[in-house]
């Protein structure tokens, strides 16, 4: 395995196609992690509580981050094994709510990487927009890459 390339901080990933929110997408998700507020499934009930469409739950972001992410982490130069990842935190910034309709963009920076005890310790930061260039959310990870033992 080739060591995590600390050449890639301060990079920006700018080329993973736009994700389009859909109701389908937030109901599969809000499923799978268990939200069961209704403004995550009805639209009318979105709708009643202010939203033009059914709302994304928080974590949502993640999904857009990790499939922005993987422009930086499947480059073979950035030496990045996955196989060899464990997800540490993930922080999440939101400016606005992510609803259905939504058309969001993109880039990600590789933030830091620091590496101790056979571990390196890569930070990213993803900046979600909309289709208007408005800020969205602001999605903060860290992934600690194992060393080969």
């Amino acid at each position: 395995m080739t060591a995590v390339s600390t050449d890639y901080v301060g990079r920006e990933f700018t080329g993973t196609p736009p994700y389009a929110v859909s109701r389908v997408k937030i109901g599969e998700f809000a499923a799978a992690v268990g939200a069961t507020d209704p403004v995550h499934h009805d639209p009318r009930a979105a709708q009643a509580a202010g939203h033009t469409d059914v709302l994304a739950p928080p974590t949502f972001a993640v999904v857009i981050a990790q499939r922005a992410e993987a422009e930086y982490i499947e480059d073979p130069a950035a030496g990045i094994d996955f196989s060899r990842v464990v997800h540490a935190e993930e922080h999440f910034t939101y400016h606005r709510p992510i609803v259905a309709g939504d058309l969001l963009h993109t880039s990600v920076h590789v933030d830091s990487i620091t590496t101790r005890g056979g571990i390196a310790m890569v930070t990213t930061r993803t900046e979600i927009t909309d289709d208007g260039g408005t800020r969205v959310c602001s999605v903060t990870s860290s992934l600690a890459v194992r060393g080969e033992d």
